[in-house]
């Protein structure tokens, strides 16, 4: 759809920086980044599952936090850099920690849900690195973390920042392990 459109009044030029690489497309309004990268990037890592951001499967970073792009329009992003399940890998040779562990852990069934979980896991640990807290992190006491220090992550903190990926097939306890193979 993008650029097919003859009334260019629905139409931006956008750009985005996808993977560590520029691409500047004209985008209709009304799309949402997951087509964007699916349809007109041929970069099909991120699923279409439900289409409403309640499953995961399309799971990317958007300027390094983790964003259901089914639920973002694309012209609304312009000059962000958006990285996928493809360029987590920097070199694009050997795979990201995170990939390996997933493998070694076999840590998916049908694979639908891998991509997505692991953007979601790699946005996570970040996430916790610069001291963001979940629901499940402990309240600031004597034994809690100090706002903005790195937040633990132990398993109850890995599943609860997970909980927005949904894995139809059930393999949550090995993606949890392989979460805590990479972070430790």
């Amino acid at each position: 759809m993008s650029g097919e459109n003859s009334d260019n009044a629905t139409c931006s030029e956008t750009t985005l920086t996808v993977n560590g690489k520029p691409h500047t497309l004209l985008v209709d309004h009304r799309r949402v980044l997951l087509d964007v990268l699916r349809e007109d990037l041929g970069l099909w890592g991120a699923g279409k599952g439900c289409d409403h951001g309640q499953c995961g499967a399309c799971t990317v970073l958007v300027d390094g936090r983790r964003v259901n792009s089914c639920l973002l329009l694309a012209v609304a992003l312009d000059g962000s850099e958006v990285r996928t399940v493809e360029g987590l890998a920097a070199d694009g040779e050997e795979l990201h920690p995170l990939q390996q562990a997933f493998l070694d852990r076999d840590a998916f069934q049908c694979g639908y849900c891998t991509p997505g979980q692991l953007c979601s896991a790699f946005g996570m640990i970040d996430e916790a690195a610069a001291g963001h807290p979940s629901r499940v992190t402990p309240d600031v006491t004597d034994d809690a973390p100090v706002p903005g220090d790195p937040v633990p992550l132990d398993r109850d903190e890995i599943r609860e920042r997970l909980s927005g990926n949904l894995c139809r097939c059930g393999a949550y306890p090995r993606i949890v392990d392989a979460v805590e193979d990479v972070i430790r």
